[in-house]
């Protein structure tokens, strides 16, 4: 069946390229002007690149109603988004690798969290207020970002300028929350301010806010003030509000140009305890009462960047970033029937804080056809966790982990068609031995528009700090970090194949034919190290223990005519993982999943009026979990996921609505299969994927003048 997909894939693009074959073939001018600039030397047309590039556009976010960037990628191939709703993060897994193995940056320095640098970073925290694009680069890209950029990166690029002297914008967005709304307790309510300001031809500014303010969703559960004890109280989706602001300074003269960008985040999290208790004193009487925690999370993130040439020659391009996150929790008593809170204390229990600097220099050579990248990046992590040890003592943990690299790349136009880019990258670890991350990228323009790829890269990834150093000891239960673990490797290549032209009829095409093979060593994961006699209890740890293939068969495809956009893309994945303890392992065979998205999107130029539909399924897919006694094979049933607008124009741009739906197939919740801890009594549970379907408008007034 699987290779039957594949050949039905390839026997399509073929017939595709036939049938443009026997058209005059252009190049889209569009394309050729869209410029990227992640894992480039410098800014550069998409199509000059030799990394496969793909773009998400200010246009998207705006025609999906987009406040963050998990409601963007929901919709993108290959990644899937793992909401919780029980902590209110969402993460990114692609290729079946989770959020630790994909890095984000902004403007092309690491977004940090509370457990890390880069990784594992909280969708539903990056605000997408001011962003120009988002570029995703697939596959290794451990030269030019260094650690952990194992599956690919994401970089979110923003706005620095403006055609405007004077702009300014103001926004309200009001959501549903499956059927629950109301202006202040129910819902999503949604407000943004931004502005900015043109001095003259050197000198931009911008400032902007945010507020998101999501009340929860109920589902089954009764909320705050429910007094049974019968674990209906609280929230299926826990209430979250978040305000995040910018700020921007940015200068350029000639070649020299540099920013200033400063963003602040504070969210808090609500969590009410499914369990009511109930007590007696001779001042309350009888009452009922939780024991209830908000998480309280603060990020500071300060960016400076220069560009230019110096010594009128080489090309400099240098970030400074300092960051910070932290996370606190507060734990209360609730009291149900005076709705009071006592005994309110406020721990510190994750942070993170960075000093990071990048560098790099190019353009050392007057031959054109030859170019050369030399690079360093900084980093100095320090790492706060608040650990649960035996007999529940609380502990701090405080440590610090640095790196230092190096790295070199050279992009050699050996001809006007063929250009290869090969490059290496040395880093000093302090914790762990030297790592080194090596690539080669080649492209090759054939005529009439067709356009291939092929890379090779190798690359790594250093263990969180969660996986050195937590613990959690607790009521028989046992899991802690390792400070003896080493860093993963992984070996990944990549071909494909793209062909673009403009049809006699005026019909525009751009196919991709893509495919990939990812390697992935020494794999880290929590699993049963040994089994305590005396406590009679087993004990889990992180361990070097796995070994991860993965394969990729993709294809994008997109039809534009006129006022009509179509976009087709499916991949099959296969991937393979070697697991071992102490005691069982793994099967190391293939499990498959099939992925499809499609989107359209229709203009009416006299109307102002962009119509879009976004939709995306992905497939069943299995992977091995442990239980007590071996290593079963779970399945999570397929889900589809569908997403419509109307986006609409008034008084000459000024006024913009927008009114849709996410989510319109009204997915709650799928089955994963043998979630159990016996295998004997393996049965199915629910994995939380959304809150059902919602509908949202959004006014947007702006002032350009």
């Amino acid at each position: 069946m699987k290779i039957k997909i594949i050949l039905f894939i390839a026997l399509v693009f073929c017939e595709t390229l036939s049938a443009q074959e026997k058209q005059k073939d252009s190049i889209r001018a569009n394309e050729l002007s869209e410029v990227v600039v992640t894992g480039q030397f410098e800014p550069q047309s998409i199509k000059k690149s030799v990394f496969n590039v793909r773009v998400i556009t200010s246009k998207d976010i705006q025609n999906l109603a987009a406040t963050n960037l998990s409601d963007v990628l929901n919709q993108y191939l290959n990644i899937t988004v793992r909401p919780s709703g029980t902590s209110g993060r969402s993460t990114v897994s692609l290729f079946g690798l989770d959020a630790q193995y994909f890095k984000i940056l902004v403007d092309n320095v690491p977004l940090i969290n509370e457990a890390g640098l880069g990784n594992n970073t909280d969708l539903s925290q990056i605000n997408l207020n001011d962003v120009e694009q988002i570029e995703i680069v697939e596959g290794s890209m451990g030269v030019s970002y260094g650690a952990n950029a194992v599956s690919g990166v994401l970089n979110i690029i923003t706005k620095k300028t403006s055609k405007y002297k004077w702009s300014f914008s103001v926004s309200g967005q009001e959501e549903t929350v499956k059927n629950e709304f109301a202006l202040f307790d129910q819902g999503r309510h949604i407000q943004s301010i931004k502005g900015s300001h043109t001095f003259n031809e050197n000198w931009f500014v911008s400032i902007g806010a945010n507020r998101n303010a999501f009340q929860g969703f109920l589902d089954d559960k009764k909320g705050i003030d429910y007094i049974e004890n019968d674990q209906t109280r609280g929230f299926k989706w826990l209430p979250k509000d978040q305000l995040n602001a910018t700020a921007l300074i940015a200068y350029h003269k000639g070649s020299f140009r540099f920013f200033y960008k400063f963003e602040y985040l504070d969210e808090d999290v609500d969590y009410y305890n499914s369990t009511v208790q109930s007590g007696y004193t001779a001042e309350l009487g009888s009452y009922r009462y939780a024991e209830d925690k908000r998480y309280f999370t603060n990020r500071y993130f300060h960016n400076l960047n220069a560009t230019g040439k110096m010594f009128s020659k080489l090309n400099f391009n240098v970030s400074l970033s300092h960051q910070k996150q932290q996370r606190d929790v507060e734990d209360f008593r609730y009291y149900l029937f005076n709705k009071k809170e006592e005994n309110n204390v406020t721990v510190k229990d994750q942070s993170m804080e960075a000093l990071y600097s990048t560098g790099t220099l190019s353009n050392f050579f007057s031959d054109s056809k030859v170019d050369l990248q030399l690079g360093y990046e900084a980093v100095n992590n320090q790492g706060y966790s608040l650990v649960q040890e035996a007999n529940n003592k609380l502990s701090p943990v405080r440590k610090r982990l640095e790196n230092y690299d190096f790295f070199a790349s050279s992009e050699i136009r050996a001809t006007e068609r063929f250009s290869i880019r090969p490059g290496l990258r040395f880093s000093a670890q302090s914790k762990f031995e030297n790592q080194y991350a090596s690539s080669l990228g080649l492209r090759y323009l054939f005529d009439k528009g067709v356009e291939l790829r092929g890379s090779y890269g190798n690359s790594f990834r250093t263990p969180t700090f969660e996986e050195l150093y937590s613990k959690q000891i607790f009521d028989g239960h046992f899991f802690t970090g390792n400070e003896n673990l080493i860093p993963e490797t992984s070996t990944s290549y990549e071909a494909s194949l793209k062909k673009m032209s403009t049809l006699s009829s005026g019909l525009q095409i751009s196919n991709t034919l893509a495919g990939s093979y990812l390697n992935v060593d020494d794999r880290i994961d929590m699993a049963l190290a040994r089994f305590n006699p005396d406590m009679g209890n087993p004990e889990y740890e992180y361990i070097n223990i796995s070994k991860y293939k993965m394969w990729n068969f993709s294809t994008t495809n997109q039809f534009k005519k006129d006022n009509w956009t179509f976009n087709l893309g499916a991949s099959l994945v296969g991937i393979s993982q070697k697991i071992e303890n102490q005691i069982f392992s793994s099967d190391d065979k293939f499990l498959y999943s099939f992925n499809l998205n499609s989107s359209v999107s229709y203009v009416i130029p006299s109307w102002q009026t962009t119509i879009s539909a976004y939709y995306k399924y992905n497939g069943k897919s299995q992977q091995f979990i442990e239980t007590t006694s071996a290593y079963v094979i779970s399945e999570v049933d397929p889900s589809n996921w569908l997403d419509a607008s109307i986006r609409k124009n008034f008084f000459g741009d000024k006024l913009e609505a927008t009114i849709g739906a996410r989510n319109i197939l009204n997915v709650l919740n799928i089955n994963q299969t043998n979630t159990s801890q016996g295998v004997a009594h393996a049965g199915p549970s629910q994995i939380m994927l959304a809150y059902g379907r919602s509908y949202f408008l959004k006014l947007t007034y702006n002032l350009n003048l």
